[in-house]
């Protein structure tokens, strides 16, 4: 097990086939298919493991990254609390139905977790470790080695203060909202409709539903849907619960502390208020800001990005973890395909990219259809039911197929933001 704190690390060496950049899902899954595959790979992390992190609730697709990762069974085995379903709050204070993933898609892929990631990402860690790849955590990257405009591998930094140069025939960047590459290259796009910000904390003691509804996602909107909450049980008796809002108005003047702004949304949501009434916190209360982007490109000569490091969304849908492992997942096929055949140019390594930007603007409407003031999912359903089975197959991360995407040309009459395919077109019209 990985525990950078306490264990001796091994030995760097000077080179690499593959130096990737996080040991998130994202690079860890990566890490882990390419050193199946042979690749010389490593991975480093500033951080020490184990270590915390928000982002607990799996959704169903997810399961088909982490089979392929041999982690299933292993899963199993663990007690994180079992997700069958998300179920939606209204603004009005409606509990809808939950939609049980398993009326859906009968197949032990439509049960999931809700997870402690400390646990969960130590999990892919060690998995990654096993397959070969070598991990080195509480080791930061200070610059990008290049050459021209190729990047030839990293300057990093050890825990004793050691500097090193190590080179590599690719650079993945898996460092979550740090963003590496795409900070230091200036190529973050942020979503000029999804400027929001969040307050979040894990809970003891909260109430959590009896049976198949004890581990289910609820998200909850607040009076006049200026904010939500998110509800995702733990193991141990620890619900992780967070409000997301416009960072204006969620970051107001003389709102006062993280924990003030908490309480004071939570007297605006009846339904949330009923569920903490017994709890207590069982950690500080923490902020993220602005948090939805996306890079304005994928991959650069000898380098390419994968996760949250590529683009992230919002959490209303939890599709990080599972973007994560999908893009970790196509990065690392692409790669092994690229020594394969010895090609190593930017168009080879960015076959993978269109169809997977196609599956995540899926999610990226859908959230918009969320935040639309006056848009009701119900109200649509009931005018158009056969468009249901398009909003679950996003629910559970179904995504990449064609067809899902046709409930929008019918959405964005409602919603005109829908018709625009680019962030940036999107930009332009505010």
């Amino acid at each position: 097990m990985i525990d950078s704190s306490t264990t001796e690390q091994p030995e760097i060496e000077t080179e690499y086939d593959v130096i990737i950049i996080g040991a998130g899902p994202a690079g860890t899954g990566t890490g882990a298919l390419l050193a199946e595959q042979g690749r010389k790979t490593l991975i480093v992390d500033r951080a020490h493991f184990p270590r915390f992190h928000v982002g607990e609730s799996l959704i169903p697709e997810t399961y088909w990254s982490l089979k392929r990762l041999g982690l299933i069974e292993q899963l199993k085995q663990t007690a994180f609390p079992k997700k069958f379903s998300v179920q939606f709050v209204t603004d009005e204070g409606v509990e809808t139905m939950p939609f049980y993933f398993h009326e859906y898609k009968d197949h032990e892929s439509s049960q999931t977790w809700q997870v402690l990631r400390a646990e969960f990402d130590q999990m892919l860690a060690d998995n990654a470790q096993k397959q070969g790849a070598t991990i080195r955590t509480g080791t930061q990257v200070l610059d990008l080695l290049t050459e021209g405009e190729q990047v030839t591998g990293v300057r990093v930094k050890f825990p004793n203060q050691e500097t090193r140069e190590i080179k590599a025939k690719l650079v993945v960047d898996t460092s979550g909202q740090s963003a590496f590459i795409v900070n230091r290259l200036k190529l973050k796009q942020a979503d000029p409709v999804l400027r929001k910000g969040t307050v979040w904390a894990h809970f003891k003691n909260a109430h959590r539903d009896e049976g198949i509804d004890e581990g289910a996602t609820i998200i909850l909107q607040t009076e006049g849907k200026h904010s939500w909450f998110w509800y995702i049980p733990l193991p141990d008796n620890v619900v992780s619960v967070g409000c997301t809002g416009d960072m204006n108005y969620m970051f107001a003047k003389d709102r006062g502390t993280s924990e003030d702004i908490f309480w004071q949304e939570v007297e605006r949501c009846s339904a949330i208020k009923r569920r903490l009434e017994n709890a207590q916190p069982d950690t500080e209360f923490m902020t993220t800001k602005d948090f939805s982007y996306h890079s304005s490109q994928p991959v650069g000569p000898g380098w390419m990005l994968a996760g949250d490091a590529l683009g992230f969304i919002d959490p209303v849908y939890s599709s990080g973890v599972f973007l994560a492992l999908k893009s970790g997942e196509l990065v690392a096929d692409t790669i092994n395909e690229a020594f394969e055949a010895d090609d190593f140019s930017v168009e080879r390594l960015s076959q993978w990219y269109p169809g997977y930007r196609a599956g995540v603007e899926n999610f990226r409407k859908l959230v918009y259809a969320f935040y639309t003031p006056g848009f009701s999912f119900g109200s649509f359903l009931r005018q158009y039911p056969q468009f249901k089975t398009n909003l679950v197959d996003i629910l559970i991360g179904d995504v990449f197929k064609p067809e899902v995407a046709e409930m929008f040309t019918v959405m964005q009459d409602e919603i005109p933001e829908l018709a625009m395919t680019d962030d940036s077109e999107v930009a332009m019209k505010k």
